[in-house]
């Protein structure tokens, strides 16, 4: 699968092997990481993307990516889906990046390009969601188009969906918790 390219990122699709060295911990030859990457967020989203691989086969497109700057090819944070559509063609994502990466726009411009990804690969809904304190992470969804549709003790979830004409819909499920996010 192809890398889809923003105007300052690439979003890599992971594949068994290099979300192995991720969940490591550490590059391979020719990989090229900036400080502080992979966060504690990636490691979890390389093993449970292993995970899956072992139990049902590669989701891909629908598992993560990481995100690289185009400028210099480091990889700055990751960010993906938490698997393939489910049956009302609904998918979980989640994302992150370093701490230096932050405040420069790069998680909405990925998240951008995952949500028209998802939209042109046949997905109707999107979920995610946030701890109430994470200020930064409300503004990403929020400035994407996802918005608020469901609170706990601890998260706040976000959504958004689509009708097959495309036009802006209603997620199911999101009326309440929504289960497999986070």
């Amino acid at each position: 699968m192809d890398d889809l390219v923003t105007a300052r990122l690439l979003l890599h699709p992971l594949s068994p092997p290099e979300a192995e060295r991720v969940a490591a911990g550490g590059p391979a030859d020719g990989c090229r990481w900036a400080s502080g990457y992979p966060t504690e967020g990636d490691l979890v989203g390389a093993r449970r993307y292993l995970t899956t691989c072992s139990i049902t086969g590669d989701p891909q497109p629908f598992g993560p990516y990481e995100i690289r700057r185009r400028e210099d090819g480091l990889a700055i944070g990751g960010l993906g889906f938490h698997g393939v559509p489910d049956d009302d063609l609904t998918v979980t994502i989640g994302y992150g990046l370093i701490p230096s990466a932050h405040g420069r726009g790069y998680a909405s411009e990925a998240l951008r390009k995952l949500l028209r990804f998802a939209r042109e690969s046949g997905v109707l809904g999107v979920r995610g969601d946030t701890e109430h304190g994470n200020t930064a992470s409300r503004r990403v969804m929020t400035a994407v188009g996802m918005r608020p549709v469901a609170r706990d003790e601890r998260l706040t979830y976000y959504s958004v969906a689509w009708t097959d004409d495309g036009a802006p819909g209603a997620v199911p499920g999101a009326g309440g918790a929504i289960p497999g996010a986070g």
